[in-house]
């Protein structure tokens, strides 16, 4: 479809007849999700509330419906990588984070704890060097001012605030563990 019809379309998402509107959301959404970054500048240029509201929600759909998708595909695969999960989960709220940038925050929590451990620790007190190092040290732990926020869920907002709801404190604990047990991700 070219630009000259997408555009048309986008138009007549404000159209009265309710019909119409939502026969062009429809239309727009089988276009899939390679019409989000004309949406996302159709939003920029257009200066109507309602459309941009109704592009918005069509972002949101296509965004979710990619993450759907991604997901199926990381569940199917031999490799589940923990990381790459979480990586997939926060691209529905922040789709330009990288998987390459969220490995770096991650090793670099890895190798805080790693200088803390000698060669003759039992496993009770790596553990400890481990909770000493995420909570203490590096101040990770509960948001209990926002507890329900959906950033809490969203691995690239824990690793930046140092704030998280248990789940994904408990996901950032154990790629943490696995490196140090396995020297791996997976």
């Amino acid at each position: 479809m070219s630009e000259n019809e997408l555009k048309a379309l986008v138009s007549l998402l404000d159209d009265e007849d309710k019909q119409v509107s939502d026969h062009v959301q429809e239309k727009i959404l089988s276009l899939g999700t390679e019409a989000i970054p004309f949406l996302e500048k159709e939003w920029e240029s257009n200066l109507n509330p309602s459309v941009q509201s109704r592009i918005e929600e069509l972002i949101h759909t296509l965004q979710y419906e990619l993450v759907k998708e991604r997901l199926r595909k990381w569940y199917a695969s031999p490799d589940q990588d923990l990381l790459t999960g979480m990586w997939i989960i926060g691209t529905y709220q922040y789709p330009e984070i990288e998987l390459e940038k969220l490995k770096q925050d991650v090793e670099q929590i890895y190798y805080e704890a790693w200088l803390e451990f000698r060669p003759d620790l039992y496993a009770y007190d790596q553990i400890k060097v481990i909770n000493s190092v995420i909570f203490n040290k590096l101040k990770f732990g509960a948001n209990t001012k926002n507890f329900h926020s959906p950033g809490n869920s969203m691995i690239n907002v824990v690793l930046e605030t140092r704030r998280g709801n248990p789940i994904t404190l408990c996901v950032i604990y154990l790629l943490i563990a696995k490196i140090k047990v396995t020297g791996s991700w997976s």
